[in-house]
């Protein structure tokens, strides 16, 4: 019976809320639409956590429950009523649809076409190469340099694919190590570590930054360069903070270490296109709308030039992350069904949160996020919790001196990158233990410390921030 029950659940809950009258959820002035919204966010949650099919075909299901019963191109029976007070007004097909041709999505899939058309003419491999010579052969700065280069892979590409790159690199030099070395573990959890944590750098290098970006518009939005110029050096200080912890809990007991990377730069017309596109993505990113473009247009500039030169052709195209793209979308379509129906702020008026410190408030949403973040997918995490804080930011008057809204969100994006602490917190992490060079017990240990510690710091930087301007 156990075995079926992640199956039961995420359906048996969500299909009572649907069948009980509104009267029933203790919500003040729920309307029938909005009580449909509950249900489905129950539906991704549960099926998020309890995985009964692929994260990304939840996010599927949510867009095409959300277009069944509160679209206005839904089933008929589901509209009946429709435009009376206790019934809600029901959302636009498109703008649900819409959700898988986000701007945002736009962003993810440039930089898939860069990460691809990389590491395909070996752009990434030789790079490392090039960026590892200055580090000399002692292990722990052989170590800081493996770091520093995943973190950067891991800025503009997947993590998972940086991790299994520079796994496949590391992978001959811990076979140097005996078995009983502590090095060993410090170099594979190394990897993982700074691919976690790079990706915080950049709004394409995780998702739950392009999902906390989605969020911030108006006078709050942020631009590409405006992310990277605060998150860079929180980046830089918690590597930091990360490679003096590894080197001090798993010292080595080599004195050198030798890495042979082999290869050079391909000097093809295509491997030339793809190393100026690249740069000149990056660069355009980075100027921010100086050239009066945003972010989301210069993405499709290599997707463009790739696909026109054949450097990225239709067999490429099946190897990008589309479950990504997917996961990303259904995220976008709940948090649109939560705030266009008014449930968001009407879960959030329902508790008195302006009664509560501002302080035990921030702290709060973080510790659920980088919780949650250990034990599901970051993306699922950031998806569910983001509309909420989003509303939550809007209504609370006594977090507006700290930043309000902005500072909300940015700790609950940071907290759900934090969340690395087991084997099944992140692919990055997955991979590195499958390798068999590290255990679970060294996992969680560095995952925690480099979790709260980095929540810390998180704190820190919002608050630096505010100090500065940055966010009113």
């Amino acid at each position: 019976m156990r075995q079926y029950i992640r199956y039961i659940i995420p359906i048996a809950i969500p299909l009572l809320i649907l069948l009980i009258p509104t009267s029933a959820i203790p919500i003040e002035g729920l309307t029938v639409i909005q009580q449909r919204v509950i249900a489905v966010f129950l539906f991704a949650a549960l099926s998020w956590v309890f995985e009964p099919i692929p994260i990304y075909a939840t996010s599927v299901t949510v867009i095409m429950l959300l277009l069944l019963l509160v679209s206005n191109h839904g089933l008929v029976f589901f509209k009946a009523g429709a435009g009376e007070p206790h019934m809600g007004e029901l959302l636009k097909s498109s703008d649900i649809m819409a959700t898988m041709a986000s701007p945002m999505i736009m962003l993810f899939l440039g930089g898939f076409f860069l990460a691809m058309a990389a590491t395909k003419y070996r752009l990434d491999v030789n790079l490392a190469r090039v960026l590892l010579k200055p580090f000399g052969n002692q292990p722990k700065y052989v170590m800081l340099g493996l770091m520093i280069i995943t973190a950067i892979f891991s800025m503009f590409m997947s993590n998972t694919a940086t991790t299994a790159m520079m796994l496949s690199i590391l992978a001959p030099v811990i076979m140097v190590f005996s078995k009983d070395d502590p090095g060993r573990a410090a170099f594979a959890l190394s990897i993982p570590v700074a691919a976690n944590i790079g990706g915080i750098g950049t709004p394409i290098g995780t998702p739950p930054n392009a999902i906390a970006l989605s969020y911030l518009t108006g006078e709050n939005t942020i631009t590409f360069g405006e992310w990277m110029a605060f998150a860079v050096p929180y980046v830089v200080i918690l590597m930091a903070v990360a490679w003096l912890l590894l080197v001090k809990l798993y010292p080595s007991k080599q004195e050198t270490i030798q890495l042979d990377i082999k290869g050079k730069f391909l000097k093809t017309p295509k491997a030339i296109t793809v190393y100026i596109t690249f740069a000149g993505t990056i660069l355009l990113w980075l100027m921010g709308s100086r050239h009066g473009m945003n972010s989301y247009t210069v993405a499709l500039i290599p997707v463009a030039v790739f696909s026109m030169t054949g450097i990225i052709n239709k067999e490429d195209l099946k190897k990008i992350s589309w479950d990504v793209l997917w996961l990303v979308s259904g995220g976008f379509a709940l948090g649109l069904a939560l705030d266009q129906t008014g449930l968001a702020a009407l879960m959030v008026n329902a508790i008195p949160f302006d009664n509560f410190s501002p302080y035990i408030v921030l702290v709060g949403a973080a510790g659920l996020c980088l919780l949650m973040a250990n034990f599901m997918s970051h993306t699922a995490t950031a998806n569910l919790l983001m509309p909420i804080m989003a509303a939550l930011g809007l209504s609370m008057q006594n977090l507006a001196p700290l930043g309000g809204q902005v500072t909300l969100i940015l700790v609950v994006a940071f907290a759900a990158s934090l969340g690395m602490s087991l084997p099944i917190s992140t692919p990055p992490n997955a991979l590195a233990h499958a390798s068999g060079n590290v255990n679970t017990n060294q996992m969680a240990k560095v995952g925690i410390i480099i979790g709260v510690g980095g929540l810390a710091m998180a704190f820190v930087m919002v608050w630096l921030l505010n100090v500065i301007g940055f966010i009113s």
